[in-house]
């Protein structure tokens, strides 16, 4: 279950926060036993890396687009009415990008989405240079995706033609308590991970060496929506008239299972994509670009 060993010259990634957008939003839709009128904070946090030799960045997420309105009509009247979310979008992902001064959207090299949720597509048109890389489990839903399919929660311009490159874990080897995992650079300082099909189809997250002596940082993206999940002290919520955030509760809580055995390397630092605990910590500080966030 260990980890690959650290050395003097390993290759690692400077790892970034930024933010576009939060939600408001019903706690008992994610927290078993959750009051009705409680209610949780969702920043759509997303992370910029920059790999420590190579000339290439990386994006994980975009988090929301401004015009979030003109998503699918599904979509929005499903997160607006039935969840009853919040949304608010002060800055999109090539506004807070562009705010820290150095890099600019075009500058990107990749944009990897954990899932294709709107909370974490945001606008990729600013990128115009970047390779989009989604998982393979997402690439039906996205050929019938919105407006092809009118009823459709996906719209099919997430995928920007001739720019979009479709990961498949199928025979990605074991990494640590993982079961696939892809070593993007092909030198140990980025891991796509398959996160399964349980909380979305084609869900990955992202493991990044920090430092070349065993720092590291797992990027969760939505296997978990609430810290107490990946402790332990809460479950999963299933309710009649909110559903359930997770599509597979069985196949989550197994993920979740290989997070808390990753955690116990006490170099590796986990951040959930809407995790308002460590953003309510770390916000306007030294962990947001253009600063990075503290290697373990």
């Amino acid at each position: 279950m260990s980890l690959p060993s650290p050395s003097a010259n390993r290759a690692y990634c400077d790892v970034s926060a930024l933010c576009a957008g939060t939600v408001d939003f019903p706690l008992a839709w994610v927290l078993e036993g959750a009051k009705e009128d409680e209610r949780a904070l969702a920043p759509a946090l997303f992370f910029l890396l920059r790999h420590s030799s190579r000339k290439e960045t990386f994006l994980f997420d975009l988090g929301i687009r401004k015009d979030w309105q003109n998503l699918p009509p599904v979509s929005v009247k499903y997160v607006t009415e039935k969840l009853g979310f919040r949304i608010d979008v002060p800055e999109d992902a090539a506004e807070t990008l562009s705010r820290g001064g150095s890099l600019k959207p075009s500058d990107i090299t990749y944009i990897c989405y954990s899932h294709l949720h709107f909370d974490h597509t945001g606008d990729h048109k600013p990128f115009t240079k970047a390779t989009v890389l989604i998982g393979e489990g997402a690439r039906p839903l996205l050929e019938n995706g919105y407006p092809k399919n009118p009823t459709s929660t996906v719209p099919a311009e997430a995928a920007p033609e001739g720019r979009t490159r479709f990961l498949d874990p199928a025979d990605w080897p074991a990494l640590g308590p993982f079961p696939h995992a892809l070593d993007f650079y092909g030198d140990g300082s980025l891991y796509i991970v398959d996160a399964g099909s349980g909380h979305f189809p084609g869900h990955v997250n992202v493991l990044a060496r920090t430092s070349p002596d065993g720092g590291w940082i797992y990027l969760a993206g939505d296997s978990a929506h609430h810290w107490s999940l990946i402790t332990g002290e809460g479950k999963i919520a299933k309710t009649a008239h909110l559903g359930c955030a997770h599509m597979d509760i069985a196949a989550s809580e197994a993920h979740i299972g290989r997070i808390r055995e990753l955690m116990k390397n006490p170099r590796v630092r986990v951040i959930l994509a809407h995790d308002d605990p460590w953003y309510r910590a770390n916000k306007d500080g030294p962990a947001f670009w253009p600063g990075k966030i503290e290697s373990l």
